[in-house]
């Protein structure tokens, strides 16, 4: 697992409901393994925004990871951008989308490293 670049979001992933710590952990090691994998790796700085640990890169879109109502835990990009929708039209039917800015999963085994690998990849090099 990599280091927690602040106390503050080792604090936020401590005070997770215990049901979503592991599936947020294995989110977060997918973000960054992803930006390590990146062509052009990405500097990625992990911080908190809206209490929830976000993931940035100089020239993609914010990823935050949380737990929404609807599910166990989730992966949030921002809602103006195309990358749910064309998540969705690139893997029909297989996960669970909340509108324009989640992804939702109530179990660890949901976890893709392929699919959501690649939403990841999208969203930390994503350009307007």
């Amino acid at each position: 697992m990599t280091p927690f670049q602040s106390p503050k979001v080792e604090d936020a992933f401590a005070a997770f409901p215990s049901s979503a710590q592991d599936g947020l952990l294995r989110l977060r090691d997918l973000i960054f393994d992803t930006a390590a994998q990146l062509p052009d790796p990405a500097t990625l700085s992990e911080e908190l925004k809206w209490g929830q640990p976000a993931y940035l890169t100089p020239k993609g879109t914010t990823i935050r990871l949380g737990v929404p109502k609807q599910a166990q835990f989730g992966l949030f990009v921002h809602c103006q951008t195309r990358l749910i929708s064309e998540f969705s039209q690139t893997f029909p039917g297989i996960d669970r989308i909340e509108g324009t800015r989640a992804l939702l999963f109530d179990d660890l085994g949901e976890i893709s490293p392929e699919r959501h690998g690649w939403l990841i990849a999208r969203a930390l090099t994503y350009h307007v």
